[in-house]
């Protein structure tokens, strides 16, 4: 039986190392492990001590062994490196008087391969005393320690990945999620939007049954969270407002059988600050049935958007003037001409003397003309009204729903900011034409404009030839 044993077992006489324990004792040692630490030779002195006294055919062929003598005269190229501190814990089983012993230790075939080997020792019985008849068995466990040191590797991988990712992760269990949206099918609720509509607080109870597993770091950092613990009781601090807008979406397309999709939604991070964030949902593979496992994950777009904002702020204003640009009024006035709304006040205003500021002093002294001019119409002109820079020298105010008397209290408004505008800047005073028209029934947009811009150059040409006047008369 043992020589035909399926695992590879020894019989070796441990007497040497029983006398070894009998001294140290004596000396007064009772800790046996500190006491091995403390001298890895003393591991080694009681490893040689140790005769091998006959092996079966499964210990020649694990260790590649002719026969015994090839293995015993070999011996210390099996047992080596990192087997002498697994080696301590065998040892220390026999020192406490144990019969039977287990540990997990490395070997090594005699052309040099890695064993990761479970042993089990037995002290025969009638051997307790002496220890010179100890029955090994080496069960060879490569093959499954391989694994778990894949599996260890793949899950150090994984977490790695996760905890170091640049994009905020979350971890998320959205079961009960699925057992609610699955009891209103049972009700033969049909469309999920219009019960929504009806039940709003069915969107806010799909919220709160929400478990977060898991965030990383980069969660933390998104958010100015010092720790997970911290994040997880403010999350009402970090999705709020117009959070169940967004949520509500993702419900229909959970409803819909969309397991991974996308939304663009604004959450906040704990110091108030606004985040943009591109939001990709995923249920785990295997987890098809009951969302029990998802991953969300959260792309910092905020920058991005605020790109996007600006370049749409250029693309409807003057950047000198923080107006109204050109484009933004001609679109303006088409949207009030396909509404057909009336009455409508335009006011035409000119910035009177701009070119000889210009030529006099420089165009830095006319821009800021110019931009003293826009902080006065975007300080006096308010919704719905809207004032835009149409020219160089040239700005529009449009005005629905405004009679001519309206239009009129609207220009004396612009000039009581201007004049104390003007009192700021004593030293450059600036002075505006203005034509008011008033676009009723029947009449295009354009066509009152026309009348505005002509009043408006009526005032001009007085405003110069008073100019004029005033010069010659000094």
């Amino acid at each position: 039986m043992f020589e035909l044993a399926p695992i590879a077992m020894w019989v070796e006489d441990f007497s040497a190392v029983k006398a070894l324990f009998d001294a140290w004792r004596a000396e007064g040692v009772t800790d046996i492990v500190s006491f091995l630490r403390a001298d890895m030779s003393r591991v080694a002195e009681c490893a040689s001590a140790i005769r091998v006294l006959k092996v079966n055919r499964k210990t020649l062929e694990l260790f590649e062994a002719r026969d015994t003598s090839h293995l015993v005269e070999n011996i210390t190229s099996v047992f080596r490196d990192d087997m002498l501190e697994t080696h301590i814990d065998e040892l220390a089983q026999l020192f406490e008087g144990k019969k039977t012993f287990t540990s997990y230790t490395v070997n090594y075939t005699l052309s040099g391969k890695r064993l990761d080997v479970q042993l089990r020792g037995q002290v025969m019985p009638g051997h307790e005393e002496t220890l010179d008849y100890v029955l090994l068995a080496t069960e060879d466990v490569t093959e499954r320690e391989d694994a778990h040191r894949r599996e260890r590797h793949q899950s150090l991988y994984a977490k790695g990945l996760f905890e170091h990712s640049p994009v905020s992760l979350w971890v998320e269990d959205f079961s009960r999620i699925r057992v609610m949206l699955d009891d209103l099918r049972a009700r033969h609720i049909v469309d999920l939007r219009v019960f929504m509509d009806v039940h709003p607080e069915f969107v806010r109870q799909c919220l709160s049954e929400i478990r977060v597993i898991d965030v990383n770091q980069a969660t933390l950092d998104m958010f100015r969270a010092p720790n997970r613990q911290v994040l997880l009781q403010n999350q009402h601090a970090v999705f709020r407002d117009d959070v169940q807008d967004h949520f509500r979406e993702q419900l229909i397309d959970l409803w819909e059988g969309r397991l991974l999709h996308t939304h663009e939604v604004m959450n906040y991070a704990l110091d108030g600050s606004e985040r943009y964030v591109l939001l990709q949902f995923s249920v785990f593979p295997g987890h098809e049935e009951d969302w029990s496992l998802v991953l969300v994950s959260l792309t910092d777009i905020t920058a991005r958007k605020k790109a996007e904002a600006y370049l749409e702020y250029l693309g409807r204003h003057d950047v000198l003037t923080k107006l109204y640009n050109r484009s933004f009024y001609t679109e303006e006035i088409n949207r009030l001409e396909r509404k057909n709304f009336r009455p409508i006040g335009v006011l035409i205003i000119d910035l009177n003397g701009l070119k000889d500021a210009n030529d006099a002093l420089g165009h830095d002294a006319g821009d800021s003309l110019l931009r003293r001019l826009g902080e006065v119409l975007n300080e006096s002109v308010c919704q719905p009204n809207c004032a835009a820079r149409i020219g160089g020298d040239e700005f529009a105010v449009l005005m629905p729903g405004s009679d001519f008397d309206a239009a009129e209290v609207a220009l004396e408004e612009i000039h009581k900011v201007l004049k104390v505008n003007n009192q700021f800047y004593a030293d450059a005073p600036i002075s505006i034409s203005a034509g008011i028209a008033i676009c009723e029934t029947g009449e295009t947009i354009e066509s009152a404009v026309r009348r505005a811009d002509a009043e408006m150059y009526r005032q001009k040409r007085e405003y110069y030839a008073l100019q004029r006047k005033t010069g010659s008369d000094g």
